[in-house]
């Protein structure tokens, strides 16, 4: 049985930092690119950062570039997001995914994010 369990999410004051969990099981983690996406209410849901499946390779929306690190831990199937200088327009509700280049892919069920004095 697939999953992806998002953890880390809550309340935070603008400026602040928190860092969330993906924590895969029931496929092979490292085969995997994995992603992160938020969608705010009202929104699309967006693209925030991908990291491809060894590692060596990221990219992130411009919206978060400087501010959030993607990074993975194959051997613990877990991938982070650090999300540093947080403003409130980063509130959202993140979800990891994970996907091969054969359009195989699972979603998490979203952690909520909130950014607010």
């Amino acid at each position: 049985q697939v999953q992806l369990v998002e953890s880390g999410g809550g309340l935070v004051q603008p400026g602040g930092s928190l860092r969330l969990s993906c924590a895969a099981s029931g496929f092979t983690f490292r085969n995997y690119a994995m992603s992160w996406y938020r969608q705010a209410p009202g929104k699309e849901r967006e693209l925030v950062a991908t990291i491809s499946s060894f590692g060596g390779y990221t990219t992130y929306a411009d919206s978060v570039k400087g501010r959030f690190t993607i990074s993975r831990d194959n051997p613990k199937n877990t991938v982070y997001l650090q999300m540093n200088s947080l403003k409130p327009e980063d509130t959202a509700v993140y979800y990891c995914y994970a996907f091969t280049s054969s359009r195989v892919a699972y979603w998490g069920q979203g952690t909520q994010v909130t950014v607010s004095s």
